[in-house]
């Protein structure tokens, strides 16, 4: 891990390339999102946008934040190209401080694990206040290497558990139910092209209606 600031690091990602993701959704978060009735949402480090671009055609009113002003530039473009500009709202911003007293019926936070230092644990303890009374978090993250990564890939990462990420939230169990905390199989293509299987930690709890923020 680089001592590199994130912003920086994630902007260069970015902007070194014509497309850093593949703009498909997180298929984790589609299946469970999918059976939801749709709402509004926040989709923290959104990247490109695929996340909140397929809430927003799947009838959510979408907002995707992160770091890098290019991922965002990307994100409305994308938006716009498909008529969702109404349905979708895309703003750069550093997660560690980010502040938005709007009430959500969905926060999503997927695969916030950084090459450099990313304040994972606050960030994630600070959306539990962006939900609404009633509403849900969603949490997914990679809980196990893929098997092309590179020894030295796997040799630094930090894979959380599902039960790291539930306790990192600090829940008062008075204000919140637990739903899902789980390591679920997902079928993906390998980069030559073969069938493969990763493993995802998610965690989704649920504000008690009536519940204060």
């Amino acid at each position: 891990m680089t001592n590199q600031a994130p912003i920086d690091f994630w902007e260069q990602r970015y902007s070194g390339t014509d497309r850093v993701w593949s703009g498909r959704v997180n298929a984790t978060l589609a299946a469970i999102a999918g059976e939801l009735a749709p709402g509004r949402a926040l989709d923290l480090g959104c990247g490109e946008g695929a996340d909140a671009i397929w809430l927003a055609e799947n009838g959510w009113h979408a907002t995707g934040v992160d770091l890098s002003p290019t991922a965002i530039d990307r994100a409305r473009r994308a938006a716009a190209e498909r008529g969702l500009h109404d349905r979708t709202t895309f703003v750069a911003a550093d997660l560690s401080t980010y502040i938005d007293s709007d009430g959500y019926d969905l926060v999503t936070a997927s695969f916030l694990q950084s090459p450099v230092e990313l304040p994972r644990e606050r960030i994630l303890h600070a959306a539990t206040g962006f939900v609404a009374p009633g509403g849900r978090l969603l949490i997914v993250g990679h809980a196990a290497a893929p098997e092309w990564a590179p020894p030295e890939f796997v040799q630094h990462a930090i894979f959380p558990t599902p039960e790291g990420d539930l306790a990192a939230l600090h829940l008062d169990a008075t204000q919140w139910r637990t739903l899902l905390c789980e390591v679920r199989e997902r079928e993906t293509t390998a980069p030559d092209g073969s069938d493969a299987v990763l493993l995802d930690s998610v965690v989704l709890v649920q504000r008690v209606s009536g519940a204060s923020t």
